[in-house]
């Protein structure tokens, strides 16, 4: 027997580190090649490790929440056969070179485990191995399920290990506590999840680490934070023009069996239109050469509010694409965010951001920046208002318009207050004006 040293391999483009979400092994396991080990976080894709040998686990290296960086020690296996070998240590380049992932299986998001049971290859034998439960529920499954609602069902008397999640890949969900605690039907496969209990007061301080996405999400604010001098331009925009066409277009959709369109993409074609006045606007810092970066493609970046926390997606190649293809690539995006399917491509080299509450949108906000970009768009709650409009005979009446306001954030370093403002005028121009929208489609 001879021990050999996984290290963590390269795992994306410009990836140098990645933060141990969960270690999916434990001291003595029995493992099989290409058996999960570690779920790793890097630029806000989760991707699962796999072991590149059978053996038993002697060790592994970091806790949950550490960093650990590529080409540093993961795992320390026991294996068999000639070949295996102790590493030697690091001069540079590790002596014993880490297998890389596959192509096909790099970036790829941690598949949700129900169980922790080792996986044997197409063909062989899953005899002579072990299991190891982390959840420490009697019957040794693994439940998933988010912080939130493991503190909900500690909170209400629930055992997760009793429940049948409803949830991606049976990920246990606040509804299914709460149906379960109510003793009703478990909710179908993804329901929405149901109002939760009145919080109670704690009875004593709780302490939150910052881990994974949230850890994630807390380091890119801190350095926009850092480098982004932030000012916000806010204006109002007629969004009945929009409306209406948006209804038509939908109906004539519905009529064909296709998807409706969200008010989104007509939003990141109106982009688009600005762009081609202020291509400033679509922009990256670099701060190590103290140049703005004028990109020639327009990709846009969307939150996506998440159990997880925000995550920010990137619809590439917007100038090209017609309305119905962003809205595909929009809503396929939007979901593969929620079943935590997102991969690295997905979330990269994005060159302005979009970000929506919806129907919690508010009057206005101050969006913050996400360095190295220079601008992000804040879009809110259109509402309904009273609009005085004079008659053909000359007499004033009233009838019922609806409007949105519009927030604009931008780095003050490199984009002036005139130029933001008049950006932000074209945008509105164009969604004020939507069926120069189409005129491309």
């Amino acid at each position: 027997m001879a021990q050999f040293e996984f290290k963590l391999p390269d795992i994306g483009e410009g990836v140098v580190e990645g933060e141990i979400v969960k270690w999916l092994v434990q001291a003595g396991d029995q493992i099989v090649e290409d058996q999960p080990l570690v779920e790793v976080m890097t630029d806000k894709a989760t991707v699962t490790i796999p072991s590149p040998r059978r053996g038993k686990v002697v060790r592994t290296v970091g806790n949950e929440g550490d960093i650990a960086k590529v080409h540093s020690t993961l795992v320390v296996l026991e294996v068999d056969g000639a070949g295996a070998s102790q590493a030697a240590p690091s001069t540079g380049a590790p002596a014993q070179a880490a297998p890389g992932i596959s192509p096909e299986r790099a970036g790829q998001p941690a598949p949700l485990q129900t169980a922790n049971v080792p996986q044997p290859q197409a063909g062989a034998s899953a005899h002579g191995t072990q299991t190891s439960a982390h959840s420490g529920n009697g019957n040794g499954r693994k439940v998933l399920a988010t912080p939130v609602t493991r503190r909900m069902a500690r909170e209400m008397g629930v055992d997760l290990g009793a429940l049948q999640g409803s949830g991606p890949q049976g990920r246990v969900m606040k509804a299914d506590v709460l149906a379960h605690a109510e003793n009703k039907p478990r909710p179908e496969l993804r329901a929405p999840p149901a109002a939760p209990p009145r919080p109670e007061p704690l009875a004593e301080d709780e302490v939150r680490p910052l881990r994974g996405l949230r850890k994630s999400i807390a380091r890119s604010m801190v350095q926009s934070h850092t480098y982004v001098v932030p000012f916000t331009f806010v204006e109002e925009c007629d969004t009945g023009p929009l409306t209406s066409l948006r209804e038509r277009v939908n109906a004539e959709l519905a009529r064909r069996g296709e998807a409706k369109l969200s008010y989104l993409p007509f939003i990141a074609k109106a982009l688009v239109q600005g762009f081609a006045r202020y291509p400033e606007l679509n922009s990256v810092m670099d701060e190590e050469k103290q140049a703005l970066v004028v990109k020639k493609d327009v990709n846009l970046g969307f939150g996506a509010a998440t159990e997880q926390g925000l995550t920010v997606f990137v619809v590439k190649g917007v100038r090209h694409k017609k309305l119905r293809e962003i809205s595909a690539e929009i809503d396929r995006l939007a979901k593969a965010a929620r079943e935590q399917k997102l991969q690295l491509q997905d979330l990269q080299g994005s060159t302005f951001t979009v970000t929506s509450l919806g129907r919690d949108g508010g009057l206005m906000a101050t969006p913050v920046v996400k360095h190295p970009e220079v601008g992000i768009l804040g879009v809110h709650k259109i509402k309904e208002y009273a609009k005085p409009v004079r008659r053909p005979d000359g007499s004033i009446g009233v009838e019922i318009a609806e409007r949105m306001n519009l927030s604009c954030s931008f780095d003050h370093r490199v984009i002036d207050g005139h130029i933001g403002a008049a950006f932000l005028y074209e945008v509105i121009h164009a969604m004020e004006a939507p069926e120069l929208l189409l005129m491309d489609d």
